[in-house]
């Protein structure tokens, strides 16, 4: 696509030409149809021009797709911060919605230095994050994001790096342990100590890793630990949601997987949108929400596009297909299917390591094969996401494989069996190479 006038980033395969997408399913130009199995860029989670959500789209376009802000009541936000803080167990909590994960993610932040100047605690600005997280891609995020690849040059990081190693398997570089356990969360309260704990408004994490190193789940006990060494510490917590939340890891939210780990600020996006409208929202705790209330100072609120009524109905209706389909479901982790599909993959020659919950998980897999293994999962009408760089040198690939949250069980065993397929012949196709 060198003619296009659009600027898009390098792909390893060419973009496919297609018609029409419905439900876990992209249809192409030539009448072929493949399993969006990577759900978009993982936020289609309820699939492709839903009916329901549809609908009360077209309803509400009819009637209003945009309220001033402060001059119009925002009856259907209102309704929709209500209806979210019900879905992820969080009653009491305010939210503020978004546009976009970035610019909840800069709210979030604002927020939380907020929150402290209002305890008293104008020193605290400092955001410390993770080596290996992402949280977005405005100045600001890319500076704080530790993905060797989308670190800004030097110059334009605006003085700004991660502060801590990750607990995950070959990235705790310390770690005096043969695994990560919940006490490598050490490492965060030293990030802190050294950076001088009156001067650190908050730390901003993933509870799972996203694309950046693949599905990366935290030892258990790690969260509630980490929360623990921040809070004794005068310290707030931010959990980036972004990808996790509203039922990808099979619970409403990727934290939920650990008990004792709740965040003082939560954002969402993706599964919020689901890939229909932009919207993201920004969740704050009741002892935050009235500290932001009672502060001298106004919030960051004002954005043009980012709380219509237009998004905020696209919102609700995304909301009630989770209902309907148990995503909201805390009692128990759903996705097991997809986890089996996975697994199953695990003994292959050219597969380093599976790793993942619920509906959200990777395949790590052996150097140069990723390009062949994504031609060969098209070639079985299957589409995955590829990611790349989560090793300290910057090298390391593999496919995310993350299907709609509401896939049947059919399409499940369709994925199951191409993903065995493709990785089969990529690993044949290796092998050949190798004894050349």
């Amino acid at each position: 696509m060198s003619d296009s006038v659009l600027l898009s980033a390098r792909q390893p395969l060419p973009p496919i030409d297609y018609s029409h997408a419905a439900g876990a399913w992209i249809h192409t130009a030539e009448g072929d149809s493949l399993l969006d199995a990577a759900s978009g860029l993982v936020c289609v989670n309820i699939g492709h021009a839903h009916p329901h959500v549809v609908e009360q789209i077209t309803r509400q376009a009819r009637t209003a797709t945009f309220a001033s802000p402060g001059v119009l009541l925002p009856a259907v936000q209102e309704e929709l911060a209500g209806r979210l803080t019900e879905a992820v167990n969080r009653p009491g909590d305010g939210v503020s919605l978004a546009c976009s994960g970035t610019s909840a993610v800069e709210l979030a932040i604002s927020y939380a230095r907020l929150i402290q100047r209002s305890r008293g605690q104008d020193g605290r600005h400092h955001i410390l994050t993770a080596r290996l997280g992402y949280h977005g891609n405005s100045a600001l995020t890319l500076g704080l994001s530790g993905h060797r690849r989308r670190r800004p040059h030097p110059d334009d990081a605006l003085g700004l790096a991660p502060a801590f190693d990750p607990p995950y398997p070959g990235h705790h570089r310390d770690c005096p342990h043969d695994r990560c356990r919940a006490s490598c969360a050490d490492a965060v309260a030293e990030a802190i100590d050294r950076r001088g704990p009156e001067s650190v408004a908050a730390v901003l994490i993933e509870p799972v890793n996203g694309t950046t190193g693949g599905a990366y789940t935290p030892p258990p006990g790690y969260l509630a630990a980490l929360r623990r060494a921040c809070h004794e510490r005068g310290v707030l917590v931010i959990h980036d949601e972004v990808l996790t939340g509203l039922g990808r890891t099979g619970l409403p939210l990727g934290a939920d997987h650990c008990t004792d780990a709740a965040a003082d600020i939560v954002v969402l996006s993706k599964g919020l949108s689901a890939g229909y409208l932009p919207l993201a929202a920004v969740l704050v705790n009741p002892e935050g929400v009235a500290r932001l209330r009672s502060g001298p100072r106004p919030l960051p609120l004002m954005g043009t596009m980012s709380a219509t009524p237009l998004q905020a109905a696209a919102g609700l209706a995304v909301l009630d297909v989770l209902g309907e389909i148990g995503a909201l479901d805390s009692t128990r982790v759903r996705g097991g299917d997809v986890a089996a599909a996975v697994r199953a993959v695990a003994a292959l020659p050219v597969v380093q390591e599976t790793r993942g919950v619920g509906y959200f998980h990777a395949v790590e897999l052996a150097p140069g094969t990723q390009a062949a293994a994504l031609a060969a999962a098209r070639d079985e009408r299957l589409l995955l996401y590829p990611f790349n760089g989560f090793h300290a040198d910057g090298t390391g690939e593999g496919l995310i494989v993350a299907p709609p949250l509401n896939s049947t069980p059919s399409e499940v065993e369709f994925l199951a069996q191409g993903l065995r397929r493709a990785l089969e012949r990529t690993a044949a196709r290796s092998e050949d190479r190798s004894h050349r």
